[in-house]
């Protein structure tokens, strides 16, 4: 069965929220540690260390007096905390995710426990446990708002930069697949619409920060005029990672929704495999494509396609779809950003830009899709850069 995370809010008291800013507050000195001892190893002696060999120097380095105060909070985080390293250090030479950096205190702030490191009881709710961390007297006050599927087999607590405390499941969930519609659709992202299917669809942007922009700039002047640490300045750094965090609560309720729409609607989904870390690099276009949410979009459909028993399909990201007329296959030139309507001088067909482009998304997908991945792909799709993800059905 596939895992997702259950995320819940919850309500500590003063001791809880007393034993989990020293709980935090060792992970983040844990890993910090760690980071620099694997960078400096590396720098100095060309040295490559693991997660075993910095588990050991941690079991050394609570045995010293100076760090004796580690032994005062659980020790599954901060074994999670080295986990956790090593997965960044992975993900760093497998070229997915940058060099790790320090974690800082002004910023989000979590502790991730094992089985070991916490306790479920029956509360007399199906689905609803009583949640108790190690090292607290006291079980957790969780807002419920939906039962978990399944006991879960890990679960990570977090206190956001506006203060609020979330704490997330790792369950498995058995879901049972869509009914076919028998449709294929080729997506086309985009900032006027974030969404315009092959068939004429447009799904709107509702543009969540834009709207905020002036509030943010009102509420983060005010932060700047007040005195760095003073407590009209925590106060105020509150109200700002506030708006920050309604603007992505509001963005990914959008995402959700449309995604799952998406997956209702099509049995398999095709879209390009955009590289969006280098298009945020054109600084007049970076805050539209980070406030419409591609990558966490596309993150959406492919694992709810995977959960429903849907396929998601992804093409060259060089794949001119734009420029390409999906009648007669004439490639143009050019295509400014800014022509949202063309006429192929080969056919005369007239295109709108992003419907013309989620249709040749949707032909080369069907290519890509009728071949076994890794042979050959379709029409100037190289096979590196062309996946399909389905969900097991049996």
């Amino acid at each position: 069965m596939p895992t997702l995370r259950y995320r819940y809010r919850f309500y500590p008291n003063a001791e809880q929220r007393q034993m989990l800013a020293r709980q935090f507050g060792c992970v983040r000195y844990v890993y910090n540690w760690a980071l620099a001892l694997k960078r400096d190893a590396f720098r100095e002696r060309g040295e490559k260390i693991g997660y075993a060999e910095t588990d050991k120097r941690l079991t050394a380095l609570k045995r010293e007096p100076d760090h004796a105060w580690l032994n005062d909070v659980s020790s599954v985080p901060l074994q999670q905390a080295l986990r956790h390293l090593d997965k960044a250090y992975t993900a760093f030479f497998r070229g997915t995710a940058r060099f790790p950096r320090f974690k800082a205190k002004k910023h989000r702030q979590s502790a991730t426990y094992t089985r070991r490191g916490f306790s479920l009881r029956d509360s007399g709710v199906p689905g609803q446990p009583v949640v108790k961390l190690a090292k607290m007297r006291t079980p957790l006050k969780i807002r419920w708002s939906r039962p978990l599927p399944s006991a879960p087999s890990s679960l990570t607590v977090v206190q956001e930069p506006d203060g609020k405390y979330y704490i997330s499941f790792v369950v498995e969930v058995d879901y049972q697949p869509l009914p076919k519609t028998k449709r294929e659709g080729g997506i086309d992202l985009g900032v006027k619409d974030v969404v315009v299917t092959s068939d004429g669809w447009r799904s709107g942007n509702p543009k969540h920060l834009k709207r905020a922009l002036d509030r943010l700039a009102l509420e983060q002047k005010r932060l700047a005029r007040k005195q760095k640490g003073s407590k009209n300045w925590h106060k105020q750094r509150r109200k700002v990672a506030k708006l920050h965090a309604k603007v992505r609560n509001q963005r990914q309720d959008f995402l959700h929704q449309l995604s799952t729409r998406l997956v209702r609607r099509y049995d398999t989904i095709y879209t390009e495999s955009l590289c969006i870390r280098g298009m945020v690099k054109n600084h007049s276009l970076a805050r539209a494509i980070s406030d419409a949410g591609w990558s966490a979009f596309v993150g959406m459909l492919e694992y709810k396609a995977t959960l429903y028993c849907k396929r998601f399909v992804q093409i060259d990201r060089w794949y001119p779809s734009s420029k390409t007329c999906s009648g007669c296959n004439y490639t143009m030139e050019t295509l400014p950003l800014g022509v949202r309507a063309w006429v192929c001088p080969r056919c005369g067909a007239e295109h709108d830009r992003d419907v013309n482009a989620a249709q040749n998304v949707l032909a080369v997908g069907q290519t890509v899709a009728e071949r076994s991945f890794g042979n050959a792909c379709g029409d100037g799709v190289r096979p590196a850069l062309a996946s399909v993800s389905e969900g097991d059905c049996r």
